[in-house]
């Protein structure tokens, strides 16, 4: 029955540890760093089940393949590809590189929006995605996996970000949650309206995907050659 208490308690000492940090003294501070830091290791290596420590050069990966939304009339576009995801534990930056395909080539210069959202639920296709992932109930662009638009180029994306502030580790992990490629441009929450606060108003959900735990293998075999 306690086991049912473990989550709870964990995110209870990880904020307690985070915030006490700013008002101790140095050398204290330095000692209940280290504690949240061993909380994390904890959440991440038993409540999420991330394999921190997979790779020898200390990165955890993660990727995601796209599929077309069978929701779609026939006459839309039919996308597919990878978003790859690596992440060096424990205090680095997310880097992703998106590799979409399927885009007709007279839509070069064209602009889509790609997305983290909620749920890693494809039982009624894209749609049941949910909305944007926003864990700080924050407006639209501020949401964590708000990537903004992709330039397509000869029917594809290619394209690198670094500096991202979605994560794999802690308690707001993207593991499990989905990414969605749209048809339209994210208006970047300057639409004058709910839904580009909620969703950039990018319209609809050509494909999608669960983003789920990778190897390094993964990651060089598909970003090999790619641009940034």
């Amino acid at each position: 029955m306690g086991y049912m208490y473990h989550p709870a308690f964990i995110l209870y000492i990880h904020a307690f540890y985070c915030v006490s940090t700013v008002t101790l003294p140095r050398e204290e501070a330095q000692i209940l760093t280290v504690m949240s830091q061993k909380v994390d290791d904890i959440w991440n290596t038993f409540l999420v089940g991330i394999p921190i420590k997979n790779n020898p050069d200390n990165n955890t990966y993660g990727i995601c393949n796209l599929q077309p939304n069978p929701k779609l009339d026939e006459s839309e576009e039919r996308i597919s590809g990878q978003v790859l995801l690596r992440q060096s534990y424990p205090n680095g930056k997310l880097e992703a590189h998106f590799l979409v395909e399927g885009f007709p080539m007279d839509s070069s210069e064209s602009n889509k929006a790609i997305h983290i959202h909620s749920f890693g639920d494809l039982s009624n296709g894209c749609d049941s995605t949910g909305g944007h992932y926003n864990p700080s109930s924050v407006n639209h662009p501020h949401h964590p996996g708000d990537f903004g638009n992709f330039e397509v180029q000869d029917g594809k994306i290619q394209k690198r970000q670094t500096n991202l502030e979605a994560t794999l580790f802690g308690p707001y992990s993207v593991f499990g949650k989905s990414i969605v490629v749209h048809k339209l441009p994210d208006d970047l929450g300057q639409g004058g309206n709910q839904g580009s606060l909620d969703n950039g108003n990018a319209g609809t959900r050509l494909a999608c995907c669960v983003i789920g735990s990778s190897t390094k293998s993964s990651w060089d075999k598909y970003t090999a050659g790619a641009e940034d």
